[in-house]
């Protein structure tokens, strides 16, 4: 399986999450980044090596394939192996064995090989800086992960999972994000994806109230200013380009209205109601209509509805 997309999108959690809700879930999961170690010992760590194969190595070592053996190995930045390591992966993948360095033995092993990488492989390919058969053998399922500013609706989760998760760490105890701090994440670009968001989670703890909730004056600067940098959003089609009769454009118009309000309030259709002055049961018409009635709304104040339940 090849993952792909850029630094920081969380390709090796998908990697785990791939490996743990399959049959091999209760098989070992091994990980290896290719870019942290040249060829001699990046081979050595996957395949192994006996005793005196190399200045240094005094015992027996054995290697990431033989520990993953009916499990799944992860392959971080495999874009970045050289040539000669990739001929010897290559084999690997094609016959299902490995031999340790130093060694004269081949041992099998059944292991899902899941690699991922930030470059354009096809592109390597054809600038011959990669090889097509591993690519072809890498790449039996791929899958891409976006970057984080192509997929806003997952910051709120993406936040509030990373909030209650480590706040217990710093000593702090809150309630979560406001709107309008959510507001300023989803208007921030985030070059660094997920792992520049969690950055961002870790200054408001560093940095932010003791208990209470996250405003946008708790948020780093270069986040905070990521509303008054962001273009005004689309109002929806002008009424000179509006076609069919009278009745036709006045239901495009609604619409269009229905729909900017509940992205303004965060698809509450309780706070978009009352904005526009109707019922909850008549604004829920009128999104079945025109055919809105799908998308949820994500519970911006869980803990505080919670509270006022109890």
């Amino acid at each position: 399986m090849l993952i792909t997309g850029e630094s920081g999108t969380g390709k090796e959690l998908v990697a785990r999450a791939l490996h743990y809700n399959s049959l091999r879930w209760n098989k070992p999961f091994v990980v290896e980044n290719c870019a942290a170690l040249p060829d001699e010992l990046l081979e050595s760590e996957l395949f192994g090596h006996r005793r005196g194969a190399f200045t240094g190595a005094v015992d027996d070592h054995t290697g990431l394939f033989e520990r993953a053996d009916g499990g799944s190995i992860f392959l971080d930045e495999i874009g970045e192996v050289s040539p000669t390591f990739q001929a010897k992966l290559l084999r690997v993948l094609q016959e299902g064995e490995i031999r340790r360095v130093g060694g004269r033995q081949t041992r099998k092993v059944d292991v899902r090989v899941i690699a991922a990488t930030n470059r354009d492989l096809e592109a390597e390919v054809e600038a011959g800086r990669f090889r097509e058969d591993l690519y072809f053998r890498l790449a039996g399922v791929s899958l891409h992960v976006p970057p984080l500013r192509e997929r806003p609706m997952d910051i709120p989760v993406i936040s509030k999972m990373l909030l209650e998760k480590s706040q217990a760490q710093f000593g702090k105890s809150l309630q979560g994000l406001s709107p309008e701090a959510l507001s300023c994440l989803e208007a921030y670009r985030w070059p660094g994806n997920v792992r520049e968001l969690q950055n961002e989670i870790q200054h408001i703890l560093v940095m932010g109230p003791p208990a209470g909730w996250v405003g946008p004056q708790h948020l780093s600067r270069r986040v905070s200013q990521a509303m008054r940098r962001a273009p005004e959003p689309s109002q929806g089609p002008s009424v000179a380009g509006l076609e069919g009769t009278l009745r036709e454009r006045i239901e495009t118009l609604e619409a269009c209205i229905l729909k900017e309000s509940l992205m303004r309030h965060r698809w509450n259709k309780s706070r978009a109601a009352k904005e526009l002055g109707l019922s909850r049961v008549g604004l829920r018409a009128k999104l079945e209509r025109y055919g809105l009635e799908k998308i949820e709304a994500l519970p911006l104040e869980p803990k505080r509805k919670a509270a006022s339940a109890r």
